[in-house]
């Protein structure tokens, strides 16, 4: 038997047909609210606190939400070193630098995967941030320390004087407080609401959540009339998250980030049909040191003392890499002399570790304590306690040390810092190096207010906001150290400014 199909009914059909292709397969009916606020901020690292900052000085209804019992995720244990072209601290050093050579730096670690806008974006908004950090929040910097990090064509970070990125983040907790802006501790994203026209309405989150049970707590519905701002950060310490993107991230590989850096938001934002690239380029900071779980202290003597005023040797006592490179070059470099037995290891003389005590007081002091570093009077003293040969060592330290005197180094075209002298006089620092798995370049895409892309249809996704690490599109291929932070500030505040006013 045929059954005859009008025309009409055929079109009435296919408009139907395209009208639920057209809406979100994953829209929810609108869910009867808890409560309603203008602006929603998930996170409490740098960007997200920043992000709140800017919606309430806009006029915007802001709340905080942190799935943990404390604030600041990594932000708080960062090393509280900051990028600054162009601050007092450079110019008290006489050094020359500029916006352009930054950008050209970032985009060259990033193996020109950055978007260019993004990174154009941000650094020219270097200096601006760095007086928004001293004038606004009041941050404390050191006032005469400037570093530089791998990567970095010359000394350009600023550092904190707790030495942490606690003493950012504290302060951005304060001028939260300030504001009557609630954080709400515990409050775990169960799903992120998106309502027929795919607008983003809102959250479904759970209270006096209990890390890391997902099913603990009591399911709330908080609807945000302007937008929610995602800052939740990256998943490095979710070790199957990490292996699906990178296989050779597994356990073996220790993580400087808190417990807390796992991957339910990027799990979530994935399946509301939020555009996500290159997840799969993750970062090891390869200045860690194995006798010391997480982030540790151990860094500090083997990148602010060893990679920029001494030397990097492995078992060998040979040089196997410039130590100012970026973090990839150098992790690999690691990762390859290990495959072939040898350690890695960072020394420094006593002389070229003032710069160390300067930024970091009482470090150097808490490191021999927890014998993560050892001490040595001599050099001969120094290779037999590590089991270095002798005269290779003894041949490679005055290879540095006329590279010093010539201000070139022939071996690796290493930059070198003009406080720095030859290593002759000791006592001698050594200490291990060992990658550990640290920062996430991909993320959710977004354009230049912030605003996260819908991959079905490369369009913002109406109130639906991110900013840090929970984003991609600055770094590209490898993060230069002390940009991450610039990158949370200036993007937070931008994704607080256009969300306030949307």
């Amino acid at each position: 038997m045929t059954t005859s199909i009008s025309r009409r009914s055929l079109i009435a059909g296919s408009i139907a047909g395209t009208a639920a292709i057209a809406a979100p397969a994953f829209a929810k009916a609108a869910p009867k609210w808890d409560e309603t606020v203008d602006v929603i901020v998930v996170g409490t690292g740098f960007a997200g606190l920043a992000a709140a900052i800017e919606a309430k000085k806009a006029g915007a209804n802001v709340i905080v939400l942190e799935k943990m019992t404390f604030a600041g995720g990594n932000s708080a244990i960062n090393g509280g070193i900051m990028t600054a072209t162009g601050c007092p601290q450079q110019k008290m050093h006489g050094i020359k630098d500029s916006q352009e050579l930054l950008e050209k730096d970032i985009l060259v670690a990033g193996a020109y995967m950055n978007n260019r806008e993004k990174v154009h974006q941000m650094v020219s908004q270097v200096l601006s941030n760095y007086e928004w950090c001293v004038n606004e929040l009041g941050v404390q910097f050191l006032p005469d320390a400037i570093g530089q990090e791998g990567g970095h064509s010359v000394p350009r970070y600023v550092t904190t004087t707790n030495g942490s990125g606690s003493g950012i983040v504290m302060k951005e907790l304060e001028y939260v407080k300030k504001l009557g802006i609630p954080v709400r501790l515990r409050t775990y994203v169960e799903h992120i609401v998106r309502d027929e026209s795919g607008r983003v309405t809102g959250l479904e989150v759970r209270e006096n959540y209990k890390f890391p049970d997902k099913t603990s707590g009591t399911v709330k519905r908080i609807a945000a009339k302007k937008g929610v701002i995602l800052c939740y950060g990256g998943f490095a310490a979710d070790v199957k998250f990490r292996m699906y993107q990178d296989p050779k991230l597994d356990a073996s590989l220790d993580t400087t980030n808190q417990p807390s850096a796992t991957s339910e938001l990027w799990r979530e934002t994935s399946a509301i049909g939020c555009l996500q690239v290159q997840n799969d380029w993750i970062q090891c900071g390869p200045w860690g040191n194995p006798k010391e779980k997480g982030m540790g202290i151990g860094w500090q003597f083997n990148q602010t003392a060893a990679a920029e005023y001494g030397i990097w040797v492995n078992s060998k006592g040979d040089r196997f890499v410039n130590e100012l490179a970026n973090r990839k070059v150098r992790a690999d470099a690691i990762m390859v002399e290990q495959q072939n037995g040898l350690k890695a290891f960072a020394i420094c003389n006593e002389p070229n570790v003032q710069p160390l005590k300067k930024q970091r007081p009482g470090f150097l002091e808490k490191m021999l304590d927890a014998k993560i570093l050892d001490k040595y009077d001599t050099v001969e003293a120094m290779a037999k306690g590590a089991g270095i040969p002798l005269d290779e060592l003894k041949k490679t330290i005055a290879a540095f040390n006329e590279a010093v005197k010539t201000k070139k180094d022939p071996a690796f075209g290493r930059y070198i810092n003009n406080d720095q002298v030859p290593m002759v006089d000791g006592p001698w620092y050594i200490g291990e190096c060992q990658p550990k798995v640290h920062h996430c370049m991909g993320g959710l895409y977004t354009d230049l207010n912030c605003q996260v892309i819908d991959v079905r249809n490369d369009k913002p996704i109406p109130g639906l906001y991110a900013a840090g690490e929970s984003t991609s599109g600055v770094h590209g291929a490898v993060r230069l150290g002390s940009v991450a932070i610039l990158d949370c500030l200036v993007f937070g505040r931008i994704a607080g400014q256009k969300a306030a006013k949307a």
